[in-house]
């Protein structure tokens, strides 16, 4: 969203001249922004108004600071000082607000995120944050009333780098500015297309895979425009925004984006500011009184519209109806304008905010005090000394996390923790009893490996077994399966193939392969996750399984050519929602809430990944461990559990939760700890939980 939301009409002591085309422009984007988040289906590529506010930004930018070199006039703190006016006060204002709502009404782990983001929108490195944020214990977009910010972080360091670029390129290249600006904007989109495909998160948060867009607007400013009759600048406008409506209409979340897809909208907005139509259906249509107003709010609204959205659908615990639409609609309309009436338009006309000690020292005041705030909030985890003591006793099932996450264990999304070379060296996490002698058992696998090993630990302990722990957040134990992206399997690959490796070398007798196996066979984890999950929504299970099972198989077979006999552990039930967070707000609340799922509904979901177990586990002779026989009865599957609350999220064990489970592992355990001799291949069945084949099923 571009922060020039709003016409700037006075530079340098001078009028440029106001198009009110380009205000009617910003409404165009700015709508389908808000219609987009509002949930309204027809505007499902509404998300591309964010595009056409990076043209509109780059090119006022670049017109402001060339007609102000031109004249001699341009001046680096005066510039800045309007930025400030321009984009602080209504930010800041919106950020406070919504910090009050955010105190008293998130969690703690969510109030720990919006710490982080109220720091870096502060700091304007919101972007950079949002795409560190996009791993697999982070918290869902829906729940992050700051996310928008990303945007504006994005132009406010543009706005940094450009005009000292600009400047640059005006004292010692002036010939070569249209030059120079093509060649940025070609190494930019260059680097976009290629990071669009092989790190998305990159491509959409950086400025770097971003910049081509504000550069584009930038050479509309540079580019001497033709002498257009009426009727060609007409026909250029409309084609113009024919392209920003295409996109707006037929693009969707599944668009991969930016990329290609992204220089539609950019080029068509690019194509209305240039062809600068004044008569005809464009000209008509950006100027109606309804532009002008939308587009000079439109600053305003992109700040508000986010973060009631997000705490409306918090509230109201469902996703937006229609009704609802509606009324976040009106509410981010009357908030917008407030806005834009009571801050927006004081800040840039008051006389008191003509003194730049002023501004300046409000700056600092304000960033200073939003970091602050950002960082206490962070280092103290959210605060839960915000909530009741009977609703943090709740909550703290958070913390209840199983030890085999530490990092000497475990290695996360990013490659931190275990490392690979670690592994082949065998120093990697003990489990079970006090080593005696080799190894008899490995724990391999993914987070859920992590999550349940508390209860093998524990079985272990008790049969006075010893092992080893090796895991890696989603990384299943298929050392040749392709079971997701690229991006990710590439990941995965070095470590499973070290792990694999210390299996041979050490020739481990048994090998407990724990994965969350439904995400795998469907590449999905559980749709609607979160505060909004429904159990009457249609669950969406595409079959990826032939690879995972054919690696899984021939892993098996290996692992049995060298006297290693596998475990195969199902996964646990998925809750759906963070079941001490959803708890925790039941309570507060004073809601009373039955958080347990249809056993019918669980095994719909996990049916692909379960009989593909049962089915190997046949076929080979491996066992099988399933942790259903005690968190489900003949109806619903349960995440509380005699008083303990037995998962940390919506499908990781807590600790209480592993520990829950370890009976399941004593009879396995038994069978581990007999001599080579007297050890025996059970059969699956013996090995399998104590429920009735139909409802395995």
């Amino acid at each position: 969203m571009a922060a020039s939301a709003g016409s700037e009409h006075v530079i340098g002591g001078k009028h440029l001249d106001y198009r009110p085309d380009l205000d009617g422009l910003r409404a165009l984007a700015i709508l389908p922004v808000l219609l987009f988040h509002a949930d309204v289906a027809l505007f499902r590529g509404g998300f591309v108004g964010v595009d056409v506010f990076f043209v509109l930004s780059g090119y006022f930018m670049a017109k402001i600071i060339l007609s102000d070199l031109k004249a001699g006039t341009f001046s680096f703190p005066a510039f800045y000082i309007r930025r400030i006016r321009r984009i602080i006060p209504a930010l800041f204002a919106m950020m406070a607000i919504t910090a009050v709502f955010a105190w008293f009404r998130l969690m703690p782990q969510e109030f720990r995120y919006f710490g982080d983001s109220v720091r870096a929108a502060a700091l304007f490195s919101a972007n950079v944050l949002f795409r560190q944020e996009s791993g697999y214990f982070d918290i869902s977009a829906e729940m992050k009333p700051l996310l928008h910010t990303w945007s504006l972080s994005m132009e406010e360091q543009f706005y940094i780098l450009f005009p000292i670029s600009l400047f640059l390129a005006f004292t010692f290249a002036r010939r070569f500015i249209l030059h120079i600006t093509g060649a940025l904007i070609l190494i930019s989109f260059g680097a976009c297309l290629w990071a669009t495909s092989h790190s998305p998160e990159k491509a959409f948060f950086l400025l770097h895979f971003r910049v081509w867009e504000l550069l584009i607007g930038a050479l509309v400013a540079f580019a001497p425009r033709p002498n257009y009759s009426e009727r060609v600048a007409a026909l250029l406008s409309t084609v113009g925004l024919a392209a920003i409506l295409a996109a707006i209409f037929l693009y969707s979340s599944a668009t991969p984006f930016p990329g290609p897809s992204a220089a539609v909208p950019v080029l068509g907005a690019a194509l209305v500011i240039h062809a600068r139509s004044t008569r005809w259906f464009p000209a008509r249509f950006l100027t109606h009184g309804a532009s002008l107003f939308i587009g000079r709010i439109s600053y305003s609204l992109y700040l508000w519209h986010w973060p009631i959205i997000v705490f409306y659908r918090y509230e109201t615990g469902h996703h937006l109806t229609l009704t609802d639409s509606l009324m976040v609609v009106v509410l981010s309309f009357i908030c917008a304008t407030l806005s834009w009436r009571f801050i927006e338009q004081p800040a840039r006309t008051a006389a008191v905010f003509r003194s730049r000690g002023l501004v300046l020292s409000l700056l600092g005041t304000t960033m200073a005090s939003a970091a602050t705030f950002g960082f206490v909030v962070t280092r103290y985890e959210g605060i839960p000394e915000r909530l009741p003591a009977d609703v943090y006793a709740i909550y703290s099932a958070t913390y209840d996390q199983s030890p085999f996450f530490a990092p000497n264990c475990f290695t996360d999304t990013d490659g931190q923790g275990l490392q690979t070379q670690s592994i082949r060296d065998g120093a990697v996490c003990p489990i079970g009893a006090a080593a005696t002698g080799a190894p008899r058992f490995i724990v391999w696998g993914d987070s859920h490996a992590a999550a349940i090993a508390p209860a093998i630990d524990a079985a272990a302990r008790k049969a006075g077994v010893s092992g080893l722990f090796v895991a890696r957040a989603s990384c299943p134990p298929l050392p040749d399966a392709v079971f997701g992206p690229e991006r990710v399997v590439n990941r995965c690959r070095e470590t499973l193939a070290a792990t694999f490796g210390l299996i041979e070398q050490k020739k481990i007798p048994y090998v407990f392969m724990v994965g969350y196996w439904p995400k795998y066979v469907h590449r999905t984890e559980l749709p609607g996750e979160g505060v909004f999950f429904n159990t009457s929504e249609p669950l969406p299970l595409p079959d990826w399984s032939a690879p995972v099972r054919d690696s899984l198989k021939a892993t098996i077979d290996a692992f049995a050519q060298q006297g290693t006999r596998a475990i195969l552990v199902q996964d646990v039930p998925e809750m759906g929602v963070k079941v001490p967070e959803a708890l925790a707000r039941a309570k507060m609340t004073d809601e009373n809430v039955d958080f347990s799922l249809p056993l019918s509904y669980t095994l719909q979901r996990q049916r692909l990944a379960r009989d593909m177990l049962f089915g190997l586990a046949r076929e080979t002779g491996s066992s099988i461990v399933d942790p259903f026989a005690l968190l489900c009865d003949a109806t619903r599957c349960h995440p509380v559990a005699n008083g303990g609350i037995l998962y940390r999220d919506s499908d990781h064990l807590s600790l209480t939760g592993a520990r829950f489970l370890s009976p399941l592992f004593d009879e396995t355990m038994a069978m581990i700890a007999k001599p080579p001799g007297e050890t025996s291949q059970p059969s699956a069945d013996r090995w399998s939980m104590a429920m009735p084949e139909t409802q395995r099923r």
